[in-house]
């Protein structure tokens, strides 16, 4: 949403808006990510292997920046957000069931099961699919690559849907590993002087801010209540998306 507010609103390049979008990034995730590591609730041994796919595929989007048509990249991942929304809000209290199903034997292996905090204290929880939700990993690090973005929605809907854990896990753990995939893409676009610092800083202390505050509020939301939020987010983001496909403006 960053980068058609500094094109639209403030009438910033896009090559310039997409490097202060991953600065940006990079500020959001170091800011609340201590928060989330220091309650519990991220897993840093799934974040630490899924950074492997989404760390490769954002030097891949980042290098394929100017080669590729975005907007038909914009397009595709508009309609993935749509639908994905569609099927999000199909099970919008999913939180409170428990997956009967075993966990991954790689998971298993490499100790990725944990447990979170809630009001009623720590709860287990497993961790299923992890090769697939790998493979969608390194599809989220090509669009950050490519279109600027944490592609945290992505991460959250891999982790979410895809293996299975629960959603506060999910987002925190998505947050943790957007900052170091926009590290990788960011290093691209510094070296090609896509990255101005009279632009980026105000843009990252903003940012920063907001991520502080939106940390301490997760500690005491409700899972459908951030689930139903997080639908209207990248359904939100699906339709500008679907839009800037179309007309062609990125």
């Amino acid at each position: 949403m960053l980068v058609p507010l500094l094109m639209l609103g403030f009438k910033v390049d896009l090559l310039y808006a997409l490097g202060a979008s991953l600065v940006s990034v990079i500020a959001t995730s170091s800011g609340a990510a201590s928060a989330y590591v220091r309650e519990g609730y991220s897993n840093l041994r799934i974040s630490m292997f899924l950074e492997v796919a989404t760390t490769l595929g954002a030097l891949l989007g980042a290098y394929l920046v100017g080669i590729l048509s975005k907007s038909v990249v914009a397009l595709i991942f508009g309609l993935v957000l749509l639908y994905s929304a569609y099927l999000s809000l199909r099970e919008v209290n999913r939180e409170a069931r428990t997956d009967p199903r075993p966990s991954d034997p790689l998971a298993v292996r490499l100790r990725m099961e944990a447990s979170y905090p809630t009001p009623e204290g720590p709860r287990p929880y497993k961790v299923h699919n992890l090769l697939g939700g790998l493979g969608l990993m390194g599809v989220a690090g090509m669009l950050s690559g490519l279109l600027g973005i944490g592609s945290g929605a992505v991460k959250v809907l891999a982790m979410d849907r895809v293996m299975g854990l629960p959603y506060k896990v999910s987002t925190t753990t998505s947050n943790f590993m957007i900052g170091v995939t926009a590290a990788a893409s960011a290093g691209i676009y510094l070296s090609r002087g896509y990255i101005d610092p009279v632009l980026s800083m105000p843009v990252m202390l903003g940012v920063l801010l907001g991520s502080l505050v939106g940390a301490r509020i997760l500690t005491r939301a409700a899972p459908a209540r951030l689930r139903v939020l997080f639908i209207g987010v990248i359904a939100l983001l699906g339709v500008q998306m679907v839009y800037q496909g179309l007309r062609g403006g990125l």
